[in-house]
């Protein structure tokens, strides 16, 4: 696989061509992930320069996570915590602490001290906030600061096992001709997922009821038991399910397939191109000292080009992260700019 870095990456939630092949990462992947801002843009965003606190760490580092345990998020964030903790030789311990589209974790970061005793994994929903909601409680760039962009996955879409349609054309047919009778679910208002069912329906002419949840996992268990009939999320979410018969993969939204799913069908061979990401993020408090920002950045830039992690990330779909902490400064902006436009075409207003 060519080595990702953020300053090529933004996720996408556009349509395109596909092809079968399972033997390199997703093109549209590459595509999706392609910024560039000028230099003196970068600098800007840059941490506020400050001393780094003598002696650090010398206790355990909360790593606060949006979202319910199981899913995408929390994957990330263990998956960079852990190895994380050994390398400073202090515990990372997570706190999860779901809802509001990921704003209550994110909100307890915001209010932490710049540290470097607590830090939060946040996803593509964190940059589709400001958009989203007329009051936040914070700046979702000005009071945060990146440390690194830690990985970008494709979305699956998913089905009821006793839904009817079992290809992505079979879908688009079936709902247009029952607007409104069908629900599907999300991770949460304004989640990736979220946005990537309504950009769906929008360029198919679809009508269905969002049902957001706290997480995955209780979205994903109603999506076994039939209270929702769809829901797009990650492979390493949905696929274990659909392999074992309990949901149906109506494709990744991608236009190749992945390279740890081979089996999985991608929607364009299903009749319908349509591709759509998310990603994951590692933030700190506002005036995070610099010195901080860089060694933190600089661990999990190791552990994320470790072979063994590597290794994991991309048999699960997922293309690990790279670049320092001013490049992902630059891509959360790319990624607020590119949700607003995806937001006001879908005419989505949440309150909050």
């Amino acid at each position: 696989m060519a080595r990702f870095r953020p300053q090529d990456a933004a996720a996408s939630a556009t349509a395109s061509a596909t092809s079968p092949s399972a033997a390199r990462p997703a093109s549209s992947t590459r595509r999706a992930l392609a910024v560039a801002l000028p230099a003196a843009a970068l600098l800007a965003a840059s941490p506020r320069v400050r001393a780094q606190p003598a002696g650090w760490p010398n206790k355990p580092i909360r790593m606060i996570v949006g979202y319910t345990p199981g899913g995408f998020t929390d994957n990330m964030a263990r998956t960079v915590g852990e190895p994380l903790g050994r390398a400073l030789g202090q515990p990372v311990v997570f706190d999860y602490k779901p809802g509001a589209n990921s704003m209550i974790g994110t909100e307890m970061l915001v209010k932490s001290a710049p540290d470097g005793y607590t830090l939060t994994t946040v996803i593509a929903a964190h940059s589709a906030n400001p958009s989203l909601y007329p009051k936040m409680a914070f700046d979702a760039q000005a009071d945060v600061v990146p440390i690194a962009l830690t990985g970008i996955a494709p979305l699956i879409l998913c089905a009821h096992p006793g839904f009817p349609p079992t290809t992505a054309a079979e879908l688009v047919e079936y709902v247009r001709a029952r607007p409104g009778q069908f629900n599907f679910g999300s991770s949460g208002q304004g989640a990736a997922a979220h946005l990537a069912m309504e950009q769906f329906m929008a360029q198919h002419g679809l009508k269905m009821q969002h049902v957001p949840y706290k997480g995955t996992q209780p979205a994903l268990t109603d999506l076994g038991g039939g209270q929702i009939q769809l829901m797009f999320d990650t492979p390493l979410s949905l696929v274990p399910q659909a392999r074992a018969g309990r949901i149906r993969s109506l494709g990744i939204a991608n236009d190749r397939r992945l390279a740890g799913y081979p089996d999985m069908a991608t929607m364009a061979e299903g009749g319908v191109p349509f591709s759509a990401n998310t990603w994951s993020m590692v933030l700190a408090p506002a005036k995070m000292p610099r010195e901080l920002v860089q060694r933190l950045n600089a661990e999990i830039r190791k552990i994320l080009e470790s072979p063994e992690v590597r290794a994991r990330l991309e048999s699960t779909g997922i293309v690990p992260g790279s670049g320092n902490a001013e490049e992902a400064t630059a891509f959360l902006a790319s990624e607020v700019e590119r949700n607003a436009r995806v937001v006001k075409a879908a005419g989505i207003r949440l309150d909050g």
